[in-house]
């Protein structure tokens, strides 16, 4: 079994995590987040969201959040653009790396975007130009991959031919996501196969959202197709407007407690991690999303009452 050696974690939470709140988060939450993740070992995060914040309210105060973390060395921090009113807002906040996206489903793009796959891939031309003048990287997502709320299925070759229009525009990587969490890992091992056709492995990255509690069994099946970067959210942050019932994304302690377990080496610290899950966590006043920080804490706890 050649699993990697090492895994690449991509943190979404203080985006995709938390753009769908109701409650106003502020600023300070969100820098404070962010500087946890950064102190936890991260080095990857998706730090906003440069969207009309009519569309996304909550991520209204990305170039404030930008302005205010403390940016380790070695660390990306990005933020999603998804036009170039966009990458250039992004721009001007200082980001050195942005995101993308596209759906492998008509229906799902025009519910979310209003607009046709290809319209929506049309938009990046003049991002990616920007983006190559100015030496910042794109990175690219494709949802629905493995199902769609409005379309059920979604065939692999779908997901192939707009994973592939991204990669050839200029992406460096392309994420893979189980928008509404309904794929097994059967599912997922022949969407690689299928896009791994087109799009080296070492170029893809998986991004599974727990829905049906499937998401560790399909990074664990992605790891057997050579899959070794994943997006995963803090506490299990996250959800989808337009996808009804899709829970957060899996989360990142979840992530980095199977990976431990199989020796995969990371560079974060868990308890750290939970810690930074734990606090935003209080701020939404809710518990963990995270079945590992829980099962720690609860362990903490007796230990400290015992």
């Amino acid at each position: 079994m050649n699993l990697p050696k090492q895994v690449r974690l991509v943190e979404v939470g203080p985006r995709d995590g938390l753009q769908n709140e109701q409650q106003p988060i502020s600023v300070a939450d969100k820098v404070r987040l962010v500087d946890d993740l950064s102190a936890a070992g991260l080095g990857y995060i998706e730090v906003g969201s440069f969207v009309s914040p009519k569309w996304v309210p909550q991520m209204a105060g990305s170039a404030e959040v930008f302005a205010q973390i403390q940016q380790l060395p070695g660390v990306t921090y990005a933020a999603l653009a998804p036009n170039l009113k966009g990458f250039e807002a992004a721009l001007a906040a200082g980001v050195k790396e942005v995101a993308v996206f596209a759906a492998a489903s008509e229906a799902f793009s025009q519910k979310n975007i209003n607009c046709s796959i290809s319209e929506s891939l049309e938009r990046f031309v003049p991002l990616m130009d920007a983006a190559k003048q100015h030496g910042v990287r794109v990175r690219g997502y494709v949802s629905c991959v493995l199902g769609c709320p409005y379309e059920g299925n979604v065939p692999p070759e779908q997901v192939a031919s707009v994973a592939r229009e991204l990669f050839a525009m200029g992406c460096y990587e392309v994420s893979l996501g189980d928008t509404i969490g309904s794929g097994t890992a059967g599912d997922t091992r022949r969407l690689i196969e299928v896009v791994g056709r087109d799009i080296p492995r070492g170029k893809l990255a998986g991004h599974f959202h727990d829905t049906y509690g499937q998401a560790l069994a399909n990074i664990y099946a992605s790891l057997l197709e050579g899959i070794s970067v994943f997006d995963s959210s803090v506490a299990g942050l996250g959800g989808c407007p337009y996808a009804k019932g899709a829970t957060g994304n899996v989360a990142t302690e979840d992530v980095l407690y199977l990976l431990s377990g199989l020796g995969i080496a990371t560079g974060i610290d868990m308890d750290k991690l939970i810690a930074a899950g734990t606090q935003i966590s209080s701020v939404l006043n809710r518990e963990t999303g995270s079945r590992v920080a829980r099962a720690l804490n609860n362990q903490q706890s007796k230990t400290l009452t015992a």
